[in-house]
């Protein structure tokens, strides 16, 4: 056998692996765990970060004051430093729309070893805390709820006994770039965190998604948040592990009742999203890169290229090896398409969209090292986050 061959095999095997053995993290069958409604629904108390926001918050504001829940709950909409009237927009919403019952604070610029959205968060959380809630529903900006989301989430919660219950929202995928590169974001983040493993009691792997995250205050408490992530620029896995290091019941699954309705139209737009913690996603540790590198172009550059090449030079081993593996690849990817209700005919295109993500985590990595850190909304963070231990 050649040693395209030989590599080719490598790949393949490490997508028999994928398929078996990484907690199936293709399917995107993990929703809201069963659930009943409780005798008595708990006061809520919503935190939403918000900084230039007035593009998006017409559209999302309306919808959390909309929630059509049995029991109390109020929002808290932190403005953090917004330059563009955020905060104005936000009352104004709320008179027009009505629902409920909406604070707008802002708690100045953040001090020295606190990220902006965490020092945001920690404001509103504070404030939270004077209502004594059972819960907090953490949410972005951006994010947009159905009706019944607060209400599914308390249920989920109360049902299954979890300290966080956390939903990835469905991103926006209409675009060109869109299209292309959204659908494999959330494929990768499944990727790294099996939703199935997060949900196990004692399991190591912890992650949850920022833009929707109910937390029981309680487990908040004992776990220090926000205090114990202030410098989490991966404020949402930061999160998770912080709670279930803690003792903390976490669950993460794909939503049915979030959406996101942030456009990325341009791979600029996409570019900037990933490669601002892309980096810190990997402690900025350059032997975790280069091997990051290196996986990504044998789990996901060496079976296109080994299928042509082989079928170029009539390497049959070659050939099968790499088009198995893509084929694999591509049959991994087809639910995540049907979940975002994109042309399955994208499947194929996977391994130029992984190419992209590595072209984006190396141009974190140039980006940190040249000392511009994360960059997001006009704050740079250059010194490398603090994520706490997974346990």
């Amino acid at each position: 056998m050649s040693a395209i061959a030989w590599t080719a095999a490598g790949s393949l095997a490490a997508w028999l692996w994928l398929l078996l053995g990484q907690g199936f993290f293709w399917r995107t069958d993990v929703r809201l765990p069963p659930r009943r409604d409780p005798d008595d629904w708990p006061y809520v108390c919503v935190v939403v970060p918000a900084r230039d926001e007035t593009a998006v918050l017409p559209e999302s504001l309306p919808s959390l004051l909309a929630q059509d829940y049995p029991g109390r709950a109020e929002v808290f909409l932190v403005d953090d430093g917004s330059t563009d009237g955020t905060g104005e927009l936000a009352r104004g919403l709320a008179l027009r729309h009505g629902g409920l019952p909406l604070t707008v604070t802002s708690p100045g610029e953040p001090p020295a070893g606190w990220t902006g959205k965490l020092w945001a968060v920690r404001h509103g959380i504070g404030l939270a805390r004077a209502r004594a809630p059972e819960y907090l529903l953490l949410t972005d900006a951006d994010i947009a709820h159905r009706p019944d989301s607060l209400r599914a989430l308390v249920a989920a919660a109360r049902t299954g006994g979890f300290d966080l219950v956390s939903q990835m929202a469905r991103l926006r995928a209409e675009s060109t770039w869109e299209r292309l590169v959204v659908p494999a974001f959330v494929y990768f983040f499944a990727q790294l965190y099996p939703f199935r493993r997060i949900g196990v009691r004692g399991s190591r792997t912890a992650a949850a998604a920022g833009g929707c995250v109910l937390l029981r205050t309680e487990a908040a408490e004992r776990a220090r948040i926000p205090d114990a992530i202030r410098q989490a620029v991966i404020d949402d896995v930061a999160l998770a592990r912080a709670v279930k290091g803690s003792g903390g019941h976490v669950w993460l699954g794909l939503a049915e009742r979030v959406d996101s309705v942030r456009p990325y139209p341009r791979l600029g737009d996409l570019w900037r999203m990933v490669s601002r913690s892309a980096y810190a996603q990997l402690r900025h540790n350059p032997l975790l890169l280069a091997g990051t590198v290196l996986g990504l172009l044998l789990v996901y550059g060496v079976p296109p290229a080994a299928f042509l090449l082989g079928l170029a030079a009539g390497d049959l081993p070659a050939a099968w090896s790499g088009g198995l593996a893509w084929a694999l690849m591509a049959g991994t990817y087809l639910p995540m398409l049907r979940h975002y209700r994109q042309p399955l005919w994208l499947a194929p295109l996977l391994p130029f969209t992984a190419v992209l993500y590595l072209l984006m985590t190396v141009d974190s990595a140039v980006q940190h090292y040249r000392g511009r850190g994360a960059a997001w909304k006009g704050r740079t963070y250059a010194r490398p986050e603090t994520v706490p231990e997974e346990s």
